[in-house]
């Protein structure tokens, strides 16, 4: 991994669905930095390695993973002060109110459901992550004492 600031960790246990976001993302925001994960407990190995200043940007998420799943993710990265301000954003086939609900009650910025038409999922996709990158979340996390880029 490099130097810079991550600007997402797209956490997925379908690597053709990781290629997918990635090539939308990077479509819509050359130069963007991403980072995947194939399941929850990978990708909370990564958030755990990496320094406060070092974290992503946006999280986007699966729910259905194995190991751990989105939710338990999610309720893992919003209860770490470490993680608990970076966007998470639900990025799954499930359109079941029930999950949605339960999404957002755990701290979901977003919940995106995948389209099965490829323009439409990679349009949502790019959208969204402009939105995310481009929203103002307030000045930058303080790092003992002082503030970081």
């Amino acid at each position: 991994m490099s130097n810079a600031r991550v600007d997402f960790l797209v956490v997925d246990d379908s690597p053709q669905d990781v290629e997918l976001v990635v090539a939308a993302l990077e479509a819509r925001l050359p130069g963007v930095i991403t980072v995947s994960a194939a399941n929850g407990a990978e990708a909370l190995e990564t958030l755990e390695a990496l320094p406060p200043d070092k974290v992503p940007r946006v999280i986007l998420v699966d729910i259905k993973m194995p190991k751990v799943d989105g939710f338990g993710m999610l309720r893992r990265v919003k209860s770490s002060s470490k993680t608990s301000s970076i966007p998470v954003v639900i990025l799954t086939s499930s359109a079941m109110d029930r999950g949605v609900r339960l999404a957002y009650a755990l701290g979901a910025n977003s919940y995106v459901v995948k389209s099965t038409n490829f323009e439409e999922f990679t349009e949502t996709v790019g959208r969204m992550g402009e939105y995310w990158l481009n929203v103002d979340l307030g000045p930058p996390p303080k790092v003992g004492g002082t503030a970081v880029d």
